[in-house]
C-alpha cells in the first residue's frame, strides 16, 4: 500500500474553525441510535418464507447469492473499538505517517487492511456521512483502491481501505536504496501507469453518477500504487476528501467560479508542486485541479524527476526550487533533441520520440496557469489510451515485451 510523504505544504487559515464529529458505532453496539435511517440494509438478511414456498424459490434465491457474492459488500460503519483492537491501542508501528495523516496494516473482520487515521475538515451528521460512504464504497473500477468502510471518534475520521501489494509510483521512480534502479525500465509500463491513472480519474469524475462533480483532492504520486506483479497503476485516497469533509455541496455549485473560499471554514492543506494555483490562491478544490496534478504526474513519469526538488545555485550560493513543471516547458521550447536528453535516462532510449513528445505536451496542456484552458479528464483518457495503443503497436513492431511480471523484492 502507499505510504504518505511527509513533505506536505499546509496553508492554514488564521481563523480556521475545529469542528468535531460524532463517534459512530455499528448496530451491533448498545448505545447505537436503532433508527431505521442510522443502518445500512443487511446482505445477510434472509426472508421468512413458509414451508411451502421454500421449495418454489429455492432456485431462485441459490441465483440471487450467487449474484450477491459478485458483488461488494456494503460499506461498513466500523465500532471504534474495531479500530482500536486491530492497531492494539494505537501502539503498533504506523505503517506511514505524515503531517496530516497516519496508517496502520492491520487485520479487520478477517481482511488485511490499510486503516487511516485523518482529521475530519468539518463536522459530518451521520446520515450525511452514510450517504457519502454508500456512493464512494458502492464504485467499482480496477484503477481504485477499494474503500470498505469508515469509524469516527471525536474530531477524527477513520477509513478502513484494501490492501494491494506494490509499492507507490514516487518510490517505483525513485528509489532511495537504489536510485538507478526502476521496475519501470520499459516506456509502455509507464504508459500503462498513465493509462491506468487517466481511466480511474475519468471514472471519478464523470461515471459516478449523473452530473458527477467528484474530486479526489489527493492525486500525486505517493499516493498511486503500482501493484506486483502486473505493474497496473491504482490511486489511493478514493472518498478521503468527501468523507473528511474536505468538499461539500454549496462548494461544487461555485467550483468553476474558482472564487476564494471562507477561510474561517476551510484549512487549505496539499503537497508542494501538485497545487494548482488557482487552488494555492483560493482554497476551492475542482476537477481541474486534479487535472493539474495529474498532468504533474505525467511529467514525472516520462522524466523521473521529483515534482518539486531543490539544487545548489552557485551563483546564489543557496539551493533554488526547481519544478518539473519548468524543466518540461523549457525542454518543449527548445525543441529538437532536448527531449531526449530529458527523458528518464533508465529508459536507455527505448522508446517512440514522437509518443513521447506528444505525451509531454499533453501534460502541459494538463498544467496550463488557467483552468480553463486545461482539457477535461474525459478528453485526456481518451489521448493518453491513443497514445499508449500507439506506445504498444511500436513495442510490437521492433519485437519488445507488452507482457509485465515483475518482482518489488529488495534488491
Amino acid at each position: 500500500m502507499c505510504k504518505s510523504k511527509k513533505s506536505t505544504g499546509i496553508i492554514t487559515s488564521t481563523a480556521s474553525k475545529s469542528m468535531a464529529s460524532k463517534s459512530l458505532k455499528p448496530s451491533t453496539s448498545s448505545s447505537v441510535n436503532t433508527s431505521s435511517s442510522h443502518i445500512y440494509p443487511s446482505t445477510n438478511y434472509t426472508p421468512n418464507y413458509s414451508t411451502t414456498s421454500k421449495s418454489r424459490f429455492f432456485s431462485s434465491i441459490t441465483s440471487l447469492s450467487s449474484l450477491k457474492d459478485s458483488l461488494s459488500e456494503n460499506p461498513h460503519i466500523y465500532d471504534f473499538s474495531e479500530i482500536c483492537k486491530a492497531t492494539n491501542n494505537f501502539l503498533q508501528k504506523p505503517f506511514s505517517s505524515s503531517s496530516s495523516s497516519a496508517s496502520w496494516r492491520c487485520t479487520i473482520r478477517g481482511k488485511e487492511v490499510i486503516l487511516f487515521q485523518r482529521k475530519s475538515r468539518r463536522q459530518i451528521g451521520l446520515p450525511e456521512l452514510q450517504e457519502r460512504l454508500l456512493t464512494v464504497c458502492r464504485s467499482h473500477h480496477s484503477s481504485l483502491v477499494k474503500l470498505f468502510g469508515a469509524s469516527t471518534s471525536g474530531n477524527y475520521i477513520y477509513l478502513v481501505y484494501e490492501y494491494v501489494h506494490g509499492a507507490n509510483l514516487a518510490t517505483c521512480l525513485r528509489n532511495p536504496q537504489n536510485p538507478s534502479y526502476t521496475i519501470l525500465s520499459s516506456w509502455l509500463s509507464r504508459m500503462q501507469v498513465a493509462t491506468d491513472l487517466a481511466h480511474g480519474l475519468d471514472y471519478i469524475h464523470h461515471r459516478l453518477g449523473l452530473n458527477s462533480e467528484y474530486v479526489h483532492n489527493h492525486v500525486k504520486s505517493c499516493s498511486i500504487l503500482v501493484t506486483e506483479a502486473s505493474l497496473n497503476a491504482k490511486i489511493c485516497h478514493f472518498g478521503t476528501a468527501e468523507l473528511c469533509g474536505e468538499i461539500v455541496g454549496s462548494e461544487r455549485s461555485s467550483a468553476r467560479s474558482y472564487g476564494r473560499l471562507d477561510s474561517r471554514v476551510m484549512k487549505i492543506e496539499g503537497i508542494i508542486g501538485y497545487m494548482s494555483p488557482e487552488f494555492r490562491s483560493s482554497g476551492v478544490q475542482t476537477q481541474k485541479c486534479d487535472v493539474y496534478a495529474f498532468g504533474v504526474v505525467i511529467l514525472e513519469l516520462v522524466s523521473g524527476e521529483k515534482a518539486m526538488r531543490y539544487v545548489f545555485d552557485d551563483g546564489g550560493g543557496g539551493y533554488k526550487r526547481i519544478s518539473v513543471i519548468e524543466t518540461a516547458r523549457e525542454v518543449v521550447a527548445a525543441g529538437g533533441g532536448e527531449l531526449r536528453n530529458w527523458v528518464d535516462k533508465r529508459v536507455k532510449d527505448s522508446y517512440p520520440v514522437e509518443v513521447a513528445e506528444k505525451i509531454v505536451r499533453l501534460g502541459l496542456e494538463c498544467v496550463d496557469d488557467d483552468p480553463e484552458n486545461r482539457p477535461d479528464m474525459g478528453q485526456v483518457d481518451v489521448r493518453v489510451s491513443k497514445l499508449y495503443l500507439e506506445s504498444r503497436n511500436w513495442a510490437e513492431k521492433i519485437g519488445l515485451p507488452t507482457d509485465f511480471s515483475v518482482s518489488m523484492a529488495p534488491r
